[in-house]
């Protein structure tokens, strides 16, 4: 996954899609949120479980331990082949788990005749349905000491068609298992389970060549997911 998505429908529409039985403590209502360019280090919504229900927090995408803070750039990603084995992100594995809601990402690829040359795809539901991202937070209220708030989204092997543009993808939840995933009573081993299964196959998804303004952060529009013309022709998977 390389580092951008969008969410633009309100924050209720996300919520009602999930069908959650818990209450809702905060942070959301029904106007849209228009973000089509989320970027490393920008905030967006999260929905977390805490004692009451579950919550949205806004927190920055990127997290990192404070015994890491001066290693590199902070990590927007966690892979889910590797979680529960490495320090890295034990402060938050398991029970920092959380969703990322979505209505799509973009990835990159790289240029047959040019290495140096990235192609931008937008990936969406192909139904259209909203996308749940399995995350991992800590936000403000968290019951730990010295909070570092932010989120990564877990990672995993893309598969079929998908692996022609990168080599990894956001784990995608069905409603079903994102309600599971964020349940504080799901078992450790199923949470494995969970994000090693990879999230929704390559068939669940429909993708599109668009433009590279989406490239640059200061950038914002419906006009970024649009399907990228070329020769008079849409080029669309």
């Amino acid at each position: 996954m390389c580092g951008r998505y969008s969410i633009y429908e309100s924050m209720d529409h996300y919520l009602k899609q999930l069908s959650l039985d818990l209450v809702v403590i905060n942070g959301y209502d029904d106007e849209r949120i228009h973000r089509y360019n989320v970027a490393p280090r920008s905030r967006a919504p999260i929905i977390r479980p805490v004692d009451d229900g579950v919550q949205v927090d806004d927190l920055p995408w990127g997290w990192v331990p404070r015994w890491a803070r001066d290693r590199g750039p902070v990590p927007i990603n966690a892979r889910a082949e590797t979680l529960g084995n490495g320090r890295f992100f034990s402060r938050l594995w398991p029970g920092g788990r959380a969703l990322a809601p979505a209505s799509g990402w973009y990835e990159w690829s790289v240029g047959v005749h040019d290495a140096r040359s990235k192609q931008p795809w937008y990936v969406k539901a192909a139904e259209g349905e909203p996308l749940f991202f399995a995350a991992l937070a800590e936000a403000p209220g968290h019951d730990l000491a010295d909070v570092r708030e932010g989120f990564v989204i877990v990672t995993a092997p893309a598969d079929g068609r998908l692996a022609d543009i990168h080599g990894r993808k956001p784990v995608v939840l069905t409603a079903a298992l994102a309600r599971e995933w964020i349940d504080p009573a799901t078992s450790l081993q199923r949470a494995l389970e969970i994000v090693h299964s990879g999230g929704k196959p390559d068939t669940a998804f429909r993708w599109h060549a668009v433009g590279h303004a989406v490239g640059n952060v200061r950038n914002e529009g419906a006009h970024l997911i649009e399907p990228l013309q070329t020769r008079g022709k849409t080029q669309q998977q």
